[in-house]
């Protein structure tokens, strides 16, 4: 038989192994984009407008197309998400009702992307086209609001029963309703946990592609309202790649994108060191 020793070693260095594989496939990733994409990146590219079919000139219809939408979806997870996470921990009890909506949360969670693509274009485009403005930038807003809400619930919920029940009754010790208690106890305390699942959830819908796809337009004009077509980051660099149009311009809009996630990610950790510092004090 193997010693207990022995067995430690090996587990601890598979366990190396593992990370060690990890951040090399990472850096490959990083590294080969960065080298195709880096000669393309310049002020230039991120500011001017596209030309002769984006082979030449710059990206910025597609990165205000993708703030649009990314900010559009994020008006709608938001309050919905979080709306949904202060029901399931402070309105309601463990029951039925509650796995249920835990059990949907989740599921939707696993859903691939391009089925709420699907779901997108027969809700948004079709039967509220009168709403939306059909294909536009707000139907793709919130079909990825949909895409990203389960993760606003499920975070949310998870950072809303880390607080203390001791503060919430002294809360209510003191005269507060429970609405006053949730947005003076409950929101303040849960906030950092609700910022990361945002942040998250900003970061996968800035980098999806399939569920707007049959949304937006490769129109490289800016887009004048949110009832309007437009395109993105992503549909933009499917576009490059799967025509042959451009490889440079395909690799300086992935390394953008690349970009703005790794910022998005750094931005969750700095922002729950800030927040987890403020509420110890």
């Amino acid at each position: 038989m193997i010693q207990a020793n022995t067995s430690d070693k090996i587990a601890k260095a598979w366990l190396w192994l593992s990370a060690v594989f990890i951040i090399i496939a990472l850096l490959s990733v990083l590294g080969y984009v960065f080298i195709r994409g880096a000669d393309s990146l310049s002020l230039s590219f991120f500011l001017d407008m596209p030309k002769n079919n984006w082979r030449e000139g710059g990206i910025l219809p597609a990165i205000i197309g993708s703030l649009i939408v990314v900010s559009i979806a994020l008006l709608f997870a938001t309050p919905t998400g979080v709306g949904a996470a202060i029901y399931l921990t402070e309105f309601t009890r463990e029951g039925r009702l509650t796995r249920l909506i835990r059990i949907a949360a989740d599921s939707l969670n696993a859903v691939p992307s391009i089925v709420f693509g699907l779901f997108g274009l027969a809700l948004f485009v079709f039967y509220l086209k009168d709403f939306t403005g059909g294909p536009s930038l707000l139907s793709a807003g919130l079909t990825l609001g949909f895409m990203i809400l389960p993760t606003v619930i499920r975070t949310s919920e998870v950072a809303m029963r880390t607080i203390p029940f001791s503060e919430k009754m002294e809360s209510y010790g003191l005269g507060a309703s429970k609405l006053q208690t949730i947005r003076n106890i409950v929101l303040p305390g849960s906030l950092p946990g609700i910022i990361t699942g945002l942040i998250l959830g900003m970061g996968r819908a800035i980098g999806e592609t399939a569920p707007i796809i049959f949304m937006v337009a490769l129109n490289p004009v800016i887009p004048k309202s949110i009832f309007g077509s437009g395109n993105t980051l992503t549909t933009q660099l499917y576009y490059l790649a799967m025509e042959g149009i451009s490889m440079d311009v395909a690799f300086g809009t992935a390394l953008t994108l690349i970009v703005i996630i790794l910022i998005l990610n750094y931005s969750t950790r700095a922002l729950n060191k800030y927040f987890s510092r403020n509420l110890r004090r």
